[in-house]
C-alpha cells in the first residue's frame, strides 16, 4: 500500500497524465449527450423500439473508458519511459503490476466521473429512466472497463516511447470511438460497417449495455460477456509479460 501511494504522489507531482483523457473522456460525452438530447432525444430510431436518448446513454457512458484506456494509460506509461522514470523504478521494489495498477485506478476514477456526469445530465435534463437492471448495468460497465483497460495496458507495455504510443493510440482510439457506436448511433451505419465493427470489443460492450439498459435479455449477450472476459484475461497477461522498463 505504501508503494502504491508513493506512485500516486509521483503521478500527481509530475503531472504526466495526458489532458486528452480528461477532454475526450469527460467533456466530449457530456457535450454529445446534450446535443443528441436537444435535437433528437425523444425521437424513436427507425425500426427500433427505443429513442435516440436511450441509445446514446448506454453508448456515451463508455466514452470515458475508451478515452482513458487509449489516451490516458498508454501515453502516461510511454511518457514515464521517455523521461527515464521507469528506468529509475527498475532498481526499486516497484513492479510492473503495481505501476499498471496505479494507472488502472486513476483511469477508473476518471471513467466513473465521466459516467456519473453523463448519468446526471441524462436524468436531470432529459428525465432519462433506465428500464433494465441497474445492478447488471454496473457489472457490465465494470467488465467493459477491465477489458478495454487490458488492451490499453498492452499498448503501454509495448510502445518504446511517447511518439510511437501516440501513433498507435490514434489508430486504435478513433476507430474504436466512432465505429463502435460510442458517439455516432450504431443503427445509422450501413450493414457492412456494422458487421465489421462488431469485431471491436467496445462494440460488443456497448451492445451489452444497451440491451441491459432497455431491459432486453437474450442468449447472444452471453457471447458478448465471454468475448469481453477473454479480452480482459489475455490483455492482462500480455501486458504483464511484455512490460518494458526502457
Amino acid at each position: 500500500m505504501k508503494r502504491f501511494m508513493t506512485l500516486l504522489k509521483i503521478e500527481q507531482r509530475l503531472s504526466l497524465r495526458c489532458p486528452d483523457g480528461l477532454i475526450f473522456g469527460i467533456g466530449m460525452p457530456v457535450g454529445v449527450l446534450l446535443m443528441i438530447g436537444l435535437i433528437a432525444g425523444q425521437q424513436t430510431i427507425s425500426q427500433e423500439n427505443y429513442t435516440f436518448l436511450q441509445s446514446a446513454f448506454a453508448s456515451l457512458i463508455t466514452v470515458g473508458i475508451c478515452a482513458t484506456a487509449f489516451m490516458g494509460i498508454p501515453l502516461t506509461i510511454a511518457n514515464y519511459r521517455d523521461k527515464k522514470i521507469l528506468k529509475h523504478f527498475f532498481v526499486t521494489p516497484m513492479s510492473p503490476k503495481l505501476i499498471l495498477c496505479v494507472q488502472f485506478c486513476i483511469g477508473t476514477i476518471i471513467s466513473i466521473l465521466s459516467a456519473l456526469l453523463v448519468s446526471i445530465c441524462a436524468i436531470v435534463i432529459f428525465h432519462y429512466q433506465m428500464e433494465g437492471s441497474i445492478l447488471y448495468f454496473i457489472l457490465a460497465y465494470c467488465l467493459i472497463l477491465v477489458s478495454m483497460y487490458s488492451l490499453g495496458m498492452i499498448i503501454a507495455s509495448l510502445c518504446p516511447n511517447l511518439k510511437v504510443a501516440n501513433v498507435v493510440c490514434t489508430f486504435v482510439y478513433f476507430p474504436m470511438l466512432f465505429l463502435s457506436g460510442a458517439t455516432i448511433p450504431f443503427e445509422i451505419f450501413p450493414q457492412f460497417i456494422q458487421n465489421l465493427a462488431k469485431v471491436l470489443p467496445l462494440t460488443q460492450g456497448i451492445s451489452l449495455l444497451k440491451d441491459i439498459s432497455l431491459g432486453i435479455y437474450h442468449q447472444d449477450m452471453i457471447y458478448s460477456i465471454i468475448y469481453l472476459l477473454v479480452m480482459a484475461i489475455i490483455g492482462c497477461i500480455i501486458s504483464l509479460k511484455t512490460f518494458q522498463w526502457e
